[in-house]
C-alpha cells in the first residue's frame, strides 16, 4: 500500500465531488442553513398560545386570573359562554380554555379545595406538552398572591436554591446546534463515501480503477479519507461561523479535541458507507438503505433521548454503534468542558468500532471488486 496512490486517488475523489452540485449543495445547506433552522425552529418557550377562558365566577379573582395570560406566552385571552368552548375547541380555535365554576373566590376563602377545569387540544403537542405546566404555575402563583392579602401564609420550610450547569438560561438553541452538528457528521460521511462508490459503478469508472496498479485497500483509503476530510472541514466551519458566530452558543471545551474524537468517528461511519454502496446497485437503493440505517443511529445514540431513559435491550445493542460514543464525546466535551481523561473510553471504543467495520467493509469491497473483475 503506497501512500502516493492513496493520495492521487483522494484527489480525484475530491475533483469528482466538486462536480457534483446536488452533494456540494447538500454539505452546504446541512452545515448552515439546516444547523440554524434546527436551532430555532423549536421555541424556547411556550409562544403565542390561544386560550379562552370560561369566567362563570364573576369575581375579582376570576378577573385577576383572566389578566394573568398574555403574550408573548399567550395571545390575549377570549372571554366566551361555557356553550361556546367546546365548539371553539372542535374548531381548533384554542388550544386552551379554561372553566372558572360559580362561587370559585367564596369556596377559596372558606377554605374549601374548588377546581378549575382546563381544556387542552392535546393535537397541538408542542404547546399542550408546555403549556399545562404555564397555565398551572400561573394558577398557582396568582392564587396565593390572592391569599396573602386575605390571611397568612405559612412560608415554606425548605429553600430549593437552583443552579442550571452548562446551559444557564435554558436555552434551547444551544442543544439543538450543536447535536445538528454532530448528526450531519455522521450523515453526511455516509453518504458521502457511499455515493463516491456507486458513482463509480454508474459511470463505469470502477474498470478503470481496476486496470490501475491500486489495490482495493488503497481505494477504500482514499475514498474515506477524502470524505472525511471534506465532512470535517465543513463541520469546524459550521461550530466556528454558525453555532459561535451566528447563534453566540458557548463551546466549553476543546475543538480540538472534539475533531480529534470526530476523526475516529468517521473511520467507523466511512467505512459503513462504504459497505452499503456495496450492497446497493443503484443510488436509490443506497437511499433506502441511508434511511434503515441512519434513523436508529441519530434516534437511540442518546442524542435526542438520554440512553438511561432506553430499554436495557436497546441499550446494549446500541453500545456496538459508533454514533452513541461519538454523541457522549462530543457532548462531554462542547457543553461540559470535559478533557481527554473524561472521554478515553469512548475514544477506545471508537477505535475498536472503526477498526471492525472497517475490516468488514474491506473484505465485502475486495469481494465486490472481484466479481465485477
Amino acid at each position: 500500500m503506497r501512500a502516493a496512490n492513496i493520495v492521487h486517488l483522494g484527489n480525484k475523489e475530491l475533483r469528482s465531488l466538486a462536480r457534483d452540485p446536488i452533494l456540494l449543495f447538500l454539505i452546504v445547506y446541512s452545515f448552515t442553513i439546516g444547523v440554524y433552522a434546527s436551532a430555532t425552529a423549536m421555541p424556547d418557550s411556550l409562544n403565542k398560545a390561544p386560550i379562552a377562558i370560561v369566567d362563570e365566577d364573576g369575581s375579582p379573582l376570576s378577573s385577576r386570573i383572566a389578566s394573568a395570560f398574555y403574550p408573548p406566552h399567550f395571545l390575549v385571552p377570549v372571554q366566551i359562554s361555557q356553550p361556546e368552548m367546546d365548539a371553539r375547541m372542535d374548531q381548533g380555535l384554542d388550544t386552551f380554555a379554561l372553566d372558572i365554576p360559580p362561587n370559585f373566590q367564596r369556596d377559596l376563602l372558606a377554605g374549601r379545595s374548588p377546581a378549575i377545569q382546563l381544556n387542552i387540544d392535546a393535537t397541538r403537542m408542542s404547546q399542550a406538552f408546555t403549556g399545562n405546566g404555564y397555565i398551572q404555575a400561573i394558577l398557582d402563583g396568582e392564587i396565593a398572591e390572592f391569599l396573602q392579602r386575605s390571611r397568612s401564609a405559612d412560608p415554606s420550610p425548605v429553600e430549593l436554591n437552583l443552579r442550571h450547569r452548562f446551559n444557564p438560561s435554558l436555552t434551547q438553541a444551544w442543544f439543538g446546534a450543536v447535536m445538528e452538528v454532530i448528526n450531519n457528521v455522521t450523515m453526511l460521511s455516509i453518504i458521502l463515501t457511499g455515493a463516491s462508490l456507486i458513482r463509480e459503478r454508474e459511470h463505469g469508472t470502477v474498470e478503470h480503477l481496476l486496470v490501475m496498479p491500486v489495490t482495493p485497500g488503497e481505494i477504500m483509503i482514499s475514498k474515506a479519507s477524502a470524505m472525511g476530510l471534506v465532512v470535517i472541514v465543513a463541520s469546524a466551519l459550521s461550530l466556528v461561523l454558525v453555532v459561535q458566530g451566528l447563534l453566540a452558543v458557548q463551546i466549553e471545551g476543546s475543538l480540538l479535541l472534539f475533531f480529534a474524537g470526530t476523526g475516529l468517528h468517521l473511520f467507523a461511519t466511512t467505512s459503513m458507507g462504504i459497505f452499503m454502496g456495496t450492497l446497493a446497485r443503484s443510488m436509490p437503493q443506497f437511499g433506502l438503505l441511508m434511511m434503515l440505517v441512519l434513523l436508529p443511529l441519530e434516534m437511540l445514540s442518546g442524542g435526542v433521548t438520554p440512553r438511561e431513559s432506553m430499554p436495557t435491550v436497546v441499550q446494549l445493542v446500541m453500545e456496538a454503534a459508533p454514533t452513541t460514543h461519538f454523541v457522549a464525546l462530543a457532548q462531554a466535551i462542547l457543553y461540559r468542558g470535559a478533557g481527554f481523561a473524561v472521554v478515553w473510553p469512548h475514544f477506545a471504543a471508537l477505535v475498536l468500532i472503526g477498526a471492525l467495520l472497517f475490516s468488514l467493509s474491506l473484505a465485502r469491497f475486495r469481494r465486490t471488486i472481484g466479481l465485477m473483475a
